[in-house]
């Protein structure tokens, strides 16, 4: 037999409502994007009064927090299976692609414009952490002791960035390139901006990989 739910009826039923909100403002996000997010909206698609939603995500910046926050668990998460499975740093990259064009709305809430007078709290700092780490990890598996440059100087008196990861400088830099190139491409390719150039995304992506790859050889 299974274990009983822990939740009372009351509990079940705000878990529901809350996700439906969630539901209705990832709608209205895919729509007009984040800026145009509004409870009073989502309220009154629900067929609720604001002052009622307002019990359940008491503003709007705590509404998308949760959105952030669930945005960064399930890419974390991601992360974590497939290295558990043994996907290396080229696999990871393929992992990345394939979770944001699964929903771009959810990448670009996480890795695109930050939204004007919103800041988030120090737990999804926490989370976004753990998604560096993870490529940390895998970059310091993958990258060989290399030469000094001052970009590695740099990045052996700048790292904060890491949360203590331990990984040497060659990583470090090898891991900054996967993030912003790679999201580069990604941001580019979701965005739309290589629908008039005739070339294929993936092809593109894959190059930039394979060049990455052979970082410091």
């Amino acid at each position: 037999m299974g274990k009983p739910d822990a939740q009372t009826p009351r509990e079940r039923y705000r878990s529901q409502v809350r996700a439906e909100i969630k539901e209705r403002a990832w709608e209205q996000i895919a729509a007009a994007g984040v800026p145009a997010l509004s409870l009073n909206a989502v309220a009154k698609q629900m067929g609720m009064s604001g002052p009622a939603l307002y019990r359940y995500f008491a503003s709007r910046d705590e509404l998308l927090t949760e959105l952030i926050r669930d945005a960064y668990r399930s890419l974390a998460e991601t992360f974590r299976t497939a290295t558990a499975t043994g996907t290396d740093l080229a696999g990871l990259a393929h992992v990345l692609r394939d979770w944001a064009l699964t929903d771009p709305q959810r990448y670009f809430l996480i890795y695109g414009t930050p939204v004007p007078g919103y800041h988030a709290p120090d737990d999804i700092t926490g989370i976004s952490a753990q998604i560096m780490g993870t490529l940390l990890d895998a970059c310091a598996a993958l990258t060989p002791d290399a030469p000094a440059t001052p970009f590695s100087t740099h990045l052996a008196e700048h790292r904060d960035w890491a949360e203590g990861h331990p990984a040497p400088p060659a990583a470090l830099r090898r891991a900054l390139a996967f993030w912003t190139r790679l999201h580069g491409a990604l941001s580019l390719e979701l965005a739309g901006h290589f629908a008039g150039m005739d070339l294929d995304p993936a092809l593109l992506f894959a190059a930039e990989l394979d060049g990455l790859l052979s970082l410091g050889e």
